[in-house]
């Protein structure tokens, strides 16, 4: 499958782009809403404590210190909030454990694996780090953990 089907693909998955392929709407805030994760996200606050061992980190520390973590393993700790399955080949993965921001957007991370937990799950997931992950079309990450074992 070519770039642009895989894009589009994934647009129609998430609810962005119409069946003809044009974005819809305010792109910017249904990009926010799509990767807030609002559709099964939970209905109280989320506490998980941090992996153990070297390379973990909180879903803040990634955010905080994601110049530095490029392109190096780590280990994140959260509750699954939502899943996009099987979109370019992966599946996209959004946790919470409860630290960062949500006005700024640094409480929830999206992480890409083979792994298919389910909302809800407590899991660990190591992974490489990739800072400003552009995937075209409006698919851009400050941070995004990809490749990874994601494990309950």
């Amino acid at each position: 499958m070519n770039r642009f089907l895989k894009i589009a693909a994934f647009g129609l998955a998430l609810g962005l782009v119409s069946a003809v392929g044009t974005a819809s709407g305010n792109e910017a805030s249904m990009m926010k809403k799509a990767h807030e994760g609002s559709a099964a996200a939970p209905s109280g606050p989320i506490k998980v404590d941090k992996a153990a061992g070297p390379g973990a980190y909180t879903v803040a520390d990634l955010y905080a210190k994601g110049a530095a973590l490029d392109k190096t393993k780590v280990t994140v700790r959260g509750k699954v909030v939502k899943v996009s399955s099987g979109i370019m080949d992966r599946n996209w993965i959004h946790l919470r454990d409860g630290s960062g921001d949500q006005a700024k957007g640094t409480h929830n991370l999206v992480v890409t694996s083979q792994d298919l937990p389910a909302v809800g799950d407590v899991v660990t997931a190591s992974g490489t780090l990739a800072k400003d992950r552009d995937f075209g079309s409006g698919y851009r990450y400050p941070v995004i953990v990809e490749e990874a074992s994601v494990k309950k």
